[in-house]
């Protein structure tokens, strides 16, 4: 079983995020959302497919990220989420609550040895095709 297929999102600590989004779209040539910037990609093993990584700076109050106290947290994409967390489960890795599953795919967490919280996702890229198609940072 494939664990990790690739990084799909970046997310840190802003103390303003709206600023931290206009800098970046100014100066590095983001193109911004109101989440932050959708970078788009083609998947290796199948350069047909198009595949998706989330940047967002969010608040620096946000509890998203508990109960780590990182300023950050990374999003690796996955395959097959629910059989995953089965074998995470079996090997002893902390989970942090329920899975979530949504229209864009489910999502589950879980804590590193050093105390930063991880999330999975296995993504359904499809729906960021549909709503953000050439509205993405390449």
């Amino acid at each position: 079983m494939k664990r990790v297929t690739g990084v799909g999102g970046i997310f840190y600590k802003s103390k303003s995020p709206q600023k931290a989004k206009e800098w970046y779209s100014k100066h590095l040539g983001l193109v911004t959302n109101e989440y932050g910037s959708l970078f788009e990609f083609r998947q290796g093993a199948s350069p047909d497919k198009i595949g998706y990584l989330q940047w967002s700076p969010m608040g620096s109050d946000t509890e998203y990220y508990a109960p780590s106290k990182s300023e950050f947290m990374i999003n690796y994409r996955v395959d097959n989420l629910v059989e995953l967390l089965k074998v995470l489960k079996e090997e002893g890795v902390e989970i942090v609550g329920e899975m979530e599953e949504y229209e864009y795919g489910k999502f589950a967490w879980i804590m590193d040895p050093d105390g930063h919280k991880v999330e999975l996702w296995e993504p359904i890229d499809g729906v960021f095709t549909k709503e953000y198609d050439g509205k993405t940072t390449m």
